[in-house]
């Protein structure tokens, strides 16, 4: 029995390997492959989705938009073109929770940078407050990366539409008049279809990690 083993050993191993690598094969191709859901109004709390648009089902996307960064660029979707982005609302003088939204930004972008396909977009809730200029000596002081992180001012109400209406990443109400104010932990994963593809606690380690690993589920879809 032995030397019939040691006769054909490298037989039964060749073997071996191959039924190894086929296995392996099948179950790749047999693997469900992970896929981000597209988030539209009528899956997301109703608390946090605007009412005239709560009960849409299908197509929604971010809606166009005209800002300025803080290089006092005009900063539209088009910069966005063809890019993954991840999208926040923030305000310069915010002492809760902003700093730690930012900062968890930050290590997301040193993460990314050398990644062309993605990009971050932060939307200032109090644009009365954060003029070009203070949002240039904010992003200096946190080390943004002007070709890859817009931080934004300009028409608070389109702000808050963009809050409410395409972001869905706020729980109030408003009209974007003086004392309508947004405060929110959310950061929202949007794809290069506009779509809205993961929501995101913004102020939890854990979520930024759940949130880097979405990205990259997200980019073998244009693979």
């Amino acid at each position: 029995m032995l030397r019939f083993f040691s006769k054909f050993k490298y037989l039964f191993i060749t073997l071996f390997v191959l039924s190894v690598i086929i296995i392996s094969l099948i179950y790749q191709v047999l693997k469900p492959k992970e896929r981000l859901t597209v988030y539209e109004p009528a899956m997301v709390n109703p608390e946090l989705v605007d009412n005239s648009i709560q009960y849409v089902r299908k197509y929604h996307t971010i809606s166009p938009f005209e800002l300025v960064n803080q290089n006092g660029d005009t900063i539209t979707e088009s910069n966005y073109e063809d890019k993954i982005y991840v999208a926040d609302f923030f305000f310069t003088t915010c002492l809760s929770i902003c700093p730690i939204m930012t900062d968890n930004m930050v290590r997301l972008q040193e993460k990314l940078k050398d990644d062309q396909e993605v990009m971050f977009l932060s939307h200032s809730v109090t644009p009365e407050i954060d003029s070009v200029p203070r949002l240039k000596e904010y992003a200096l002081e946190k080390g943004v990366i002007d070709s890859k992180w817009n931080m934004v001012t300009g028409d608070k109400k389109q702000i808050y539409e963009l809050a409410r209406k395409s972001y869905m990443a706020v729980k109030t109400i408003g009209d974007g008049g003086p004392f309508d104010m947004i405060h929110t932990e959310n950061f929202i994963l949007v794809d290069k279809k506009k779509r809205i593809r993961g929501f995101y606690d913004g102020t939890k380690e854990e979520d930024m990690e759940k949130l880097l690993h979405d990205i990259q589920v997200l980019k073998t879809e244009y693979q």
